[in-house]
């Protein structure tokens, strides 16, 4: 786990990262914020070898960038496909399959849902980015997940509060 620092160093980059990110209550702010934080995740799994990790990073960066300037369902789905077939073509064993379904709710969740509802997709995909971070030995990753499950939850409740308030 600890063998390979450099590897290490940019999951707890993207660690901090996470955490800013899932802080944002304006839905636009945290795709950007999430936009460099696939980017950088894409170096960490490099850097670790954990090939369908690397892949549904890489189309997260893409897929982020366009969710900035679309809300497309068939640009979803097409993603979805994509990154489904290359992700069970990489797949050695059936753990090499969490990070796709990860992204594939990611997915979903950044072109057809927004607020609450969004970042509840977010949160089932992150229970699967965490299994993978633990099977790929991902300290910060680990780290990261566990972490923006809490901080996702405490965001969705104070915009679950707020849209409460505002619909009175």
């Amino acid at each position: 786990m600890f063998e390979n620092p450099l590897a290490q160093f940019f999951g707890l980059l993207s660690y901090c990262l996470g955490i800013y990110c899932f802080y944002q209550r304006d839905d636009r702010r945290l795709k950007i914020i999430m936009f460099t934080m696939q980017a950088n995740n894409c170096i960490h799994f490099a850097l670790l070898g954990a090939k369908t990790a690397l892949l549904s990073s890489a189309f997260s960066v893409v897929r982020t960038g366009l969710s900035l300037h679309t809300k497309s369902r068939i640009v979803a789905w097409l993603f979805i496909v994509v990154i489904g077939v290359w992700g069970f073509y990489l797949t050695d064993v059936w753990q090499d399959m969490l990070p796709v379904v990860g992204s594939c709710l990611g997915t979903y969740a950044l072109f057809c849902l927004q607020g609450v509802r969004m970042r509840l997709m977010f949160l089932v995909g992150a229970c699967f980015w965490l299994a993978n971070n633990i099977y790929v030995g991902s300290i910060g990753g680990t780290l990261l997940e566990a972490t923006l499950i809490t901080v996702n939850c405490r965001t969705m409740l104070k915009l679950y509060r707020t849209e409460k308030m505002v619909n009175r």
